[in-house]
């Protein structure tokens, strides 16, 4: 709940900001902005922005790959739950998906930088709170890029507690990298990128309200770090020749009398 009040506050912070100083995001824009177009337009940053535009959906289908290959019987170390998994997908389909691409970016007309006459484009600049520029589709507010990028916080948090602290970092990372990254092409204001990614961590965090109930959610933080600290119990004080000797000398389990069910869900 902390996590939630924090992002409608600095959502609320954001709105207030640009809406005082609309001239702030023609400022920083214009810090990318060499008089001949925006600086981020040459090969490495298209490709810089690819990654950032692919790597969310690499992860989701990784994630739900581990889901299928654990039902499946692999054995693996982890793998999100069913509920992560319903989770992930309905955080990036509601967040990214339907609020932003199909909801504001197609129905708020704020022109791009690059389309704006203060960058050499056609039309006049617009503040946040005005929907009635020139751009027709697909327009500046909010970023739909910022809000997949912020959206790999989702998959980071359903990850046990060793490795949550350090992913969610990383997440945090990717989507502030992604979101300087559309400033830089002149795609998109910095308010278009903080409240991409503000909406994004909304809908996360509302999402994991309804998905694990405060009780429900004690219980799996509870379940994940106890296998968490089981785990590195049993590799306690051994070396990386034991671990290889024990994995190519344990027993296989018996196979179970009845036949597997297939498909495995």
């Amino acid at each position: 709940m902390k996590a939630l009040i924090l992002y409608v506050a600095l959502t609320a912070l954001t709105l207030i900001v640009f809406a005082v100083w609309p001239g702030l995001d023609l400022v920083v824009s214009h810090l990318f902005y060499d008089g001949g177009g925006f600086i981020g337009r040459g090969a490495p940053e298209r490709l810089g922005r690819d990654f950032f535009r692919v790597t969310p959906f690499v992860v989701l289908a990784l994630y739900a790959a581990l889901w299928f290959a654990k039902r499946a019987g692999a054995r693996l170390r982890w793998a999100p739950s069913g509920k992560a998994v319903i989770f992930l997908i309905a955080t990036i389909s509601i967040g990214p998906g339907l609020i932003i691409n199909l909801g504001l970016k197609d129905h708020w007309h704020r022109p791009r930088p690059i389309q704006t006459q203060e960058f050499n484009g056609p039309y006049p600049f617009r503040p946040w709170y005005e929907d009635n520029g020139a751009c027709k589709k697909n327009c500046s507010f909010v970023s739909g890029e910022a809000a997949t990028g912020f959206w790999v916080v989702a998959p980071a948090s359903v990850l046990p507690p060793p490795w949550r602290g350090p992913a969610m970092v990383a997440a945090l990372a990717f989507g502030v990298c992604a979101s300087l990254l559309r400033v830089a092409f002149g795609g998109h204001y910095l308010s278009d990128v903080l409240l991409g990614g503000l909406v994004t961590l909304i809908v996360i965090e509302v999402m994991r309200k309804i998905i694990w109930p405060t009780r429900l959610s004690r219980v799996r933080e509870a379940a994940l770090t106890r296998a968490s600290e089981s785990g590195r119990d049993r590799w306690k004080g051994k070396t990386a020749a034991d671990l290889v000797y024990e994995a190519l000398n344990r027993p296989e389990p018996d196979e179970p009398k009845r036949a597997r069910r297939w498909p495995p869900w």
